[in-house]
């Protein structure tokens, strides 16, 4: 009998109020589609005016590209979608909403092969179709086993204690890699802080609603713009090591990935869940990241 009512009791954490967040972060997920092909095309101009960099983009590059109305464009396209998305994630469990920015990968590779003039070929169809369905599980588990609650001081240091190491790997890591100009390592390095970005936004926002605001939670402030900071950066140097719907691809595959596996394990957004949800999102998460490494393979400007 208990087994059998596990399943109600979940869906009803996700009350009607939260769940009107979900169309609120698919809106977002249309901007964030939009004001990466923006900000792509920007970098792109930028680097045919002033050539590329063998290690990332220069603080030259960088400051000319305040300057290019396609980046402008694209930058407050994505600041929409930033607030859409801590609107969201305000109201909504993390795993709830986090994983539906997949929904720009369709939009982003239309869009990049309509502008590029190159089709999508069947194998790059099947690679954002796959990150498509894991995402897609992933959410549809979510649904079911996560819930809200007030985020104590512990979780939130164990999180800042997490972004720390992870500052601390990323820089060290560009030291050796970034001459390579691999477009994945950045694709990935954004996720994983995107990832801390939106969760810290999570804890904050929660704090705030619970009126449990302190100096820990300040600490937290400056972690999402350390964060954020960093992974704009990691971001634009993936516009010019890749195509713009690769670098979705990894942002709404690895980005959710963190933010998730952060709520589940640290957040409790997912306590209580049954072992079959955790193997789901473990089968989910290993399915949307195949996707991502087909896609870095197939996309269309790869076989240009």
């Amino acid at each position: 009998m208990t087994t059998d009512l596990q399943l109600p009791d979940a869906v009803s954490n996700l009350t009607p109020f939260a769940a009107l967040m979900i169309p609120v972060a698919l809106v977002g997920a249309v901007f964030l589609s939009l004001g990466a092909q923006f900000q792509s095309r920007g970098v792109k101009r930028v680097e045919a005016r002033l050539g590329k960099q063998p290690q990332g983009l220069s603080i030259r590059h960088v400051m000319a590209l305040v300057s290019s109305g396609y980046w402008v464009l694209g930058t407050l396209m994505l600041g929409i979608a930033v607030v859409l998305q801590l609107t969201s994630i305000a109201f909504a469990p993390l795993i709830v909403v986090q994983p539906l920015g997949a929904v720009a990968l369709v939009i982003t590779t239309w869009f990049s092969s309509r502008s590029s003039g190159v089709p999508l070929g069947q194998a790059a169809r099947r690679a954002v179709w796959t990150c498509i369905v894991g995402v897609g599980i992933f959410v549809g588990i979510a649904a079911f086993v996560g819930h809200e609650s007030a985020i104590t001081r512990g979780q939130l240091i164990t999180v800042l204690v997490i972004l720390a190491v992870v500052l601390v790997l990323v820089l060290v890591s560009f030291r050796v890699v970034a001459k390579h100009k691999s477009a994945l390592y950045y694709i990935i390095g954004a996720g994983v802080l995107y990832g801390f970005v939106a969760t810290l936004a999570k804890v904050t926002l929660n704090r705030i609603l619970n009126h449990t605001f302190d100096w820990v939670t300040v600490l937290a402030i400056v972690g999402v713009v350390v964060a954020a900071s960093l992974g704009g950066y990691f971001v634009q140097n993936a516009y010019s090591a890749g195509s713009a719907d690769l670098v979705i691809a990894g942002l709404t595959v690895v980005d959710p990935i963190v933010a998730v596996g952060i709520g589940v394990i640290v957040l409790d957004e997912a306590d209580g869940a049954p072992l079959v949800a955790v193997l789901g999102f473990v089968v989910a998460a290993a399915i949307a990241v195949t996707g991502v490494f087909l896609l870095a393979k197939h996309h269309p400007e790869a076989r240009r």
